[in-house]
């Protein structure tokens, strides 16, 4: 089951977009309608949320009165709004879309997540990158009495967590420095990389292993590592994190390759 969680996405999401004309059509009227509307949605998602009808024929490579014809129903049934100048913007009713599907996501998670806490103990979490910032959907806690809780919904910038890392290793560097100009890199611990090249080179090496690692760089004495969701419907990562005193060297060797295997068990029932 494929599901779309938000339709906010940050500038990261581009290179990933897939022009909705460039895709076969699943089936002829009703459905390639359906599917070309989704279609239209997403685009305009990756484009910051406004477009004018000439931009998304363009973009899509739809004709105009296709376009013209989808984007009037979609202001009928309330999923676009018409601004003075003309564009569109993304309307109201995608919130509860998207706060529905962002629910469903976390139910999908959550045995993933449990058999990372069964095998390893500590607390595993699921988060997202939604604009610029990174989000928490899902969680387990460890049953340690002494344990790493991060709040379902709470938000961090992405340059001090492994999941944020985690999830800008894949993405082109130039759009990272972008995401890191507009957020700034506070610093909340003496962990804490606030130098653009220093993160660059973090990135580079997440890429490599195919895990990211915070180091105490949110909040002292955690230790978190995390991996990519591959081939979701959105920019996902998953952790286990826990005090530094059980998070060793060779929990953390344990972890990154079942995090992988979650990670891409996690992936199939997404789609």
């Amino acid at each position: 089951m494929r599901v779309r969680l938000l339709f906010r996405h940050s500038e990261t999401a581009r290179e990933d977009r897939q022009v909705p004309a460039a895709k076969e059509p699943k089936g002829t009227g009703g459905v390639q309608s359906i599917e070309r509307a989704f279609g239209l949605l997403e685009l305009m998602a990756d484009e910051g949320g406004m477009m004018g009808l000439s931009q998304l024929a363009t973009e899509s490579g739809l004709p105009l009165p296709t376009i013209h014809r989808l984007v009037r129903t979609l202001v009928d049934l309330g999923y676009l709004h018409q601004e003075p100048s003309r564009k569109y913007v993304l309307g109201p009713k995608l919130i509860k879309l998207g706060e529905s599907s962002s629910q469903m996501l976390s139910v999908l998670a959550r045995p993933h997540l449990q058999r990372l806490v069964d095998e390893l103990g500590e607390s595993a979490n699921m988060a997202m990158l939604d604009g610029d910032q990174i989000v928490y959907v899902a969680q387990v806690q460890s049953r340690h009495s002494m344990r790493m809780f991060t709040e379902v919904g709470r938000r961090a910038l992405p340059h001090c967590t492994a999941v944020g890392k985690a999830i800008l290793a894949g993405s082109p560097p130039d759009l990272t420095r972008n995401l890191l100009a507009r957020t700034g890199m506070p610093r909340y611990t003496d962990s804490t990389i606030t130098d653009p090249d220093e993160f660059a080179a973090q990135l580079a090496e997440a890429a490599r292993t195919g895990y990211a690692m915070d180091e105490g760089e949110q909040e002292m004495g955690v230790r978190c590592v995390a991996v990519a969701v591959p081939k979701a419907p959105a920019r996902l990562a998953i952790s286990v994190s826990g005090p530094v005193g059980r998070m060793t060297e060779e929990l953390v060797e344990r972890a990154a390759p079942l995090l992988t295997e979650v990670a891409e068990a996690l992936s199939e029932d997404l789609r």
